[in-house]
């Protein structure tokens, strides 16, 4: 079948073929935890799910955070199909550029055994959300430098202290979703 393969240490997407069995993402990976992520239009992104506590670099597939290499197929509802986007599209749409926000707070979580696409709830009212941590760094990076800065000071205190991240982040969901009202 035929992938995209993104090569986060050379910046560069690559033309791959892998003849796919059930253990064809791991041995790729090296790794039995893949992330399994939907931000790309008819396509599914194959990431590390170890990447972030490997130190792995990080990059945006358009709004989508990325760390480490990333395999792209095509989808066809629950299929994985040969790769349909150009390469020059693709890589029109990555960009290495990671803000300093973003750097320090993936610094911090690589520190932990947080998962950024893990799945948690927020309530707002009567409303019901499922969000991650990818959407809170998100959030969090549009914020004013002192908001940010908060972020950070306290997500330094709740990994010294070993307190659970998950349980942070979902706070700091929280705090977001009523700021918005």
């Amino acid at each position: 079948m035929q992938f995209f393969a993104i090569d986060s240490m050379r910046k560069e997407v690559k033309d791959i073929e892998l003849n796919m069995q059930a253990n064809t993402l791991y041995t790729y990976f090296n790794s039995i935890l893949i992330d399994e992520l939907f931000g790309l239009n008819e396509h599914i992104i194959y990431t590390s799910a170890n990447a972030l506590n490997e130190g792995k670099n990080a990059y945006f597939l358009g709004e989508q955070l990325l760390i480490g290499d990333a395999l792209i197929a095509g989808r066809d509802g629950f299929e994985d199909k040969d790769v349909t986007i150009s390469k020059e599209e693709l890589s029109s749409l990555i960009s290495y550029e990671v803000s300093d926000f973003y750097a320090e707070v993936l610094s911090l979580l690589a520190q932990t055994d947080a998962n950024l696409y893990r799945l948690f709830e927020v309530v707002r009212g009567t409303e019901r959300f499922e969000l991650n941590i990818e959407w809170v760094l998100y959030t969090f990076n549009i914020a004013d430098d002192k908001t940010r800065r908060y972020f950070i000071d306290e997500l330094q205190k709740v990994i010294q202290s070993d307190e659970n991240v998950m349980d942070y982040m979902q706070k700091m969901a929280t705090l977001a979703m009523n700021a918005v009202k």
